[in-house]
């Protein structure tokens, strides 16, 4: 292994000497100067990986000298050594973006520390990481041969969801290797489990949080009367997603609650989130209110009635509050919900359906840009969070802490990364979606797929006295015979939602209060 090389700038270095000796035992190379004039010459022609550098100094002043390193090298790691415990001196240090600050008489150890944690914690973070979870990896295995409620799948899954954020930063092919199999292992047991049980999950509205119940039993408890709740949907954000850009929704609130959910099938905006604003069953909702329910082979929007389902259901609840609806589905759109905001308005609710995940996800499908930017499920999490980071969503976020709203957070679906073909025969009037089909005489040869040839057991309606459902399960995707291999190739590794997976049916639900 290469000696990491080090700078170290001190008007008295010479007395150092031991300190030096010591360092380079330990395996450190070290260049040594008594001036800033010195020390930046040298760090102009070498390459260092770490500066040690004395804060008080004749002539060029160390906080001087950093800002001069950084202007040349922003990325090179500075450790100021100082006499000095003002807290001016610190902040300006801190401000100038100092990597560590030690207080002056230092031992060999103190800075041996500091040296280990700048230059070598990843390292020790990553053996660390890879060794915790090959000891936990036959745990969670058992776990999922053996998980027989959603309560135990929720736990699996955040268990999936903490090493996989884990174990973004480990750079280990075999590692990720074994984890992809491992939670590909967890969606195909995960997606029997749903076959299996999810006529029984339905049937009992008491039991299991999904979707048609989510409004009444976890918003509604959250409204508090003379204190103005902010309700957040973001379509199509997955778990993952939701966990990247937390950090950033923390800095301006804080985090009361957070509860997973089940996504009723299919998990698509038609279905799971007119059924979220709804308070029903898609089968519910075709009986009750065929104004305003769409079947898949019908012709327009699909979603244009959210806000009278919406006012529907809170009549039906019986609750008295005053609740707004805003979809926004183009940034523009954004500036008239940030003008409301900005207003003293009356109600108790507030409610923003906001699109841009969704056309992130849609987008990796027809742009190949997107396709390079979102190849994998880590670079789809980092184009979230930058995007994020970046939108009037958070705009919206920060303005609603200074207002003092309450915040929920949740979505209607997630999504998945599909690679596994199967191949679908039906009539021309079946549905298009690749991760479910709806229609007449549905066929597969492939034992897989969830089939429901009963459409109302599970809650949805027939279009007519043949129809049937088909749901991908796992990373699978429905292809009809038609041009088989150009579909097949032209989906392969895109977002897709609909089917049966943890990622698409486990969706985060969050409630805030502000800072």
């Amino acid at each position: 292994m290469n000696k990491k090389s080090l700078l170290w700038v001190d008007d008295q270095v010479e007395l150092l000497q031991p300190h030096v000796l010591f360092l380079e035992k330990k395996g450190y190379k070290l260049d040594t100067c008594h001036n800033g004039v010195d020390a930046i010459s040298l760090v102009k022609e070498n390459d260092y990986d770490l500066v040690l550098l004395d804060e008080n100094m004749p002539g060029m002043s160390g906080i001087e000298v950093l800002e001069i390193i950084k202007e040349n090298k922003p990325s090179l790691p500075v450790v100021m050594v100082t006499k000095s415990e003002q807290e001016n001196i610190m902040e300006e240090a801190i401000g100038s973006k100092i990597t560590d600050y030690l207080i002056k008489p230092v031992n060999p150890n103190q800075i041996l520390i500091s040296l280990k944690k700048i230059l070598e914690s990843t390292k020790f973070v990553a053996e660390k990481t890879i060794d915790s979870y090959r000891k936990s990896f036959q745990e969670l295995n058992t776990k999922i041969l053996n998980a027989s409620s959603v309560l135990e799948w929720k736990k699996i899954y955040k268990k999936i969801l903490y090493w996989e954020l884990e174990l973004d930063e480990i750079n280990s092919p075999e590692l990720h290797e074994i984890f992809s199999f491992q939670k590909n292992e967890s969606n195909n047991g995960f997606s029997k489990f749903i076959q299996n049980n999810y006529a029984n999950m339905i049937a009992d509205d008491k039991n299991e949080i999904l979707s048609n119940t989510a409004f009444k039993r976890l918003v509604v408890p959250k409204i508090i009367k003379n204190k103005r709740t902010l309700l957040i949907l973001i379509d199509n954000l997955r778990y993952d997603q939701y966990k990247v850009i937390l950090p950033k929704i923390l800095i301006h609130f804080k985090l009361i609650e957070e509860i997973p959910y089940l996504s009723i099938l299919p998990t698509t905006t038609q279905y799971s989130r007119n059924s979220f604003f709804s308070g029903m069953l898609p089968l519910e909702m075709f009986k009750n209110h065929p104004e305003w329910w769409k079947n898949d082979n019908e012709t327009g929007g699909k979603n244009l009635f959210e806000k009278d389902f919406l006012e529907n259901q809170i009549k039906n609840l019986n609750i008295d509050i005053k609740t707004s609806y805003t979809k926004i589905s183009k940034p523009e759109q954004s500036q008239t919900f940030i003008d409301f905001l900005n207003n003293e308005n009356i109600y108790d609710l507030s409610v923003l359906v906001y699109n841009f995940v969704d056309m992130i996800s849609h987008s990796k499908t027809e742009m190949e840009v997107i396709k390079e930017l979102a190849s994998t499920d880590k670079a789809y999490r980092s184009l979230t969070k930058s995007w994020f980071l970046n939108s009037s969503l958070y705009e919206i976020i920060k303005l609603a802490s200074e207002k003092d709203y309450n915040l929920i957070i949740t979505t209607d679906h997630g999504t998945i990364n599909v690679e596994t073909p199967s191949k679908i025969i039906g009539d021309r009037d079946s549905s298009s979606n690749i991760r479910y089909k709806t229609g007449r005489r549905l066929k597969s040869d492939d034992k897989n797929v969830y089939m429901e040839n009963l459409p109302n057991k599970i809650g949805l309606p027939s279009i007519n006295l043949s129809s049937s459902y088909v749901f991908a399960k796992s990373n699978q995707y429905l292809i009809y015979p038609s041009n088989y291999n150009h579909f097949v190739k032209y989906y392969k590794n895109t977002y897709q939602h609909g089917g049966i997976s943890l990622q698409e049916m486990f969706i985060p639900f969050s409630f805030f209060s502000p800072k």
